[in-house]
């Protein structure tokens, strides 16, 4: 879902000797996250909406199971674009901040690429390999 979102924007292309994270680069990187967030929000609008709509008892176990099925999964989705929601206000709130794009581990640049890939990251590439790396040897 987000990556469709994403694809709606062009990549942000430096102007020649323009500063890391400056008021045109933060005002990209805004209007994609507020897009994706008005995106999940019509989503889970449709979602409810539908549901109420399709409200059906089926007499028919199996459809009931199929139909309890169904919304076990939409609901599951919701949940996690609810998560990314709130994920999204927090990348938000550190634009405002001037604290977008700084690695939160290791405060270095957390890069334009990156950043247009998940939008939403707070740490570099190397400190998530790291914690990666971790979170593997943490589950053997």
């Amino acid at each position: 879902m987000e990556e469709d979102l994403l694809k709606h924007f062009a990549p942000y292309t430096p102007k020649p000797g323009e500063e890391y994270m400056s008021a045109g680069q933060l005002k990209h990187f805004r209007d994609i996250l507020e897009n994706v967030k008005k995106g999940l929000g019509e989503d889970i609008e449709r979602t409810v909406h539908t549901m109420q709509d399709e409200a059906t008892v089926f007499a028919d176990p199996n459809d009931r199971a199929s139909q309890e099925t169904d919304i076990a999964i939409e609901l599951r989705n919701r949940d996690r674009e609810r998560k990314l929601i709130k994920k999204i206000d927090e990348t938000l709130a550190r634009i405002d901040a001037v604290d977008y794009g700084y690695c939160d581990k290791c405060g270095v640049e957390i890069g334009i690429k990156r950043l247009e890939a998940r939008p939403t990251a707070t740490l570099c590439i190397d400190c998530k390999t790291l914690d990666e790396l971790k979170e593997k040897q943490m589950a053997k």
